[in-house]
């Protein structure tokens, strides 16, 4: 659990593999566009900061976190990435749809991981409140975008 005003996306780029080599697709959600975009941004600027090219960079727009997970199978089967950031926030309301679109979309991507040889990494909010979110999109919580791009390096690498 995060500690109260403490940044977790802070990183050493002595211990992350240099990105130049590596492509990486970056599907995003629209719903809840504030929130997606400020992750976005955040995975982009991590990704370049750690070598990776922009013309190495693919973004596909989704129109939600449940299609993240077709739009992330697309994006491995036609682009020949090295990694998927898939990129969502699902803010709680009062139905049970919250509960159902946060399961499904996790299990999704685990689905990718498992039966696709390239990494797809779950950059979905699930947040109880918009401060939340926005706390975890570039606020007091740092950037979870951030976050996710080092993983996805990390996970290249592997390949």
């Amino acid at each position: 659990m995060a500690t109260a005003n403490k940044n977790l996306s802070v990183y050493d780029k002595t211990t992350i593999p240099n990105a130049k080599d590596f492509r990486f697709g970056i599907v995003v959600s629209e719903w809840n566009t504030e929130i997606t975009s400020g992750l976005y941004l955040g995975a982009v600027e991590a990704l370049k900061d750690c070598g990776a090219i922009e013309e190495n960079i693919v973004k596909w727009d989704v129109p939600g976190s449940f299609e993240l997970i077709y739009g992330s199978k697309k994006m491995i089967a036609t682009q020949e990435v090295d990694a998927v950031i898939a990129i969502g926030s699902v803010i709680q309301g009062e139905t049970k749809h919250f509960d159902f679109v946060c399961s499904g979309t996790a299990q999704g991507i685990k689905d990718l991981n498992v039966l696709t040889d390239t990494p797809v990494i779950f950059c979905v909010l699930t947040d109880n409140t918009l401060q939340q979110a926005m706390d975890r999109s570039g606020g007091k919580h740092g950037n979870k975008g951030t976050e996710a791009a080092i993983a996805a390096i990390k996970m290249a690498a592997l390949g």
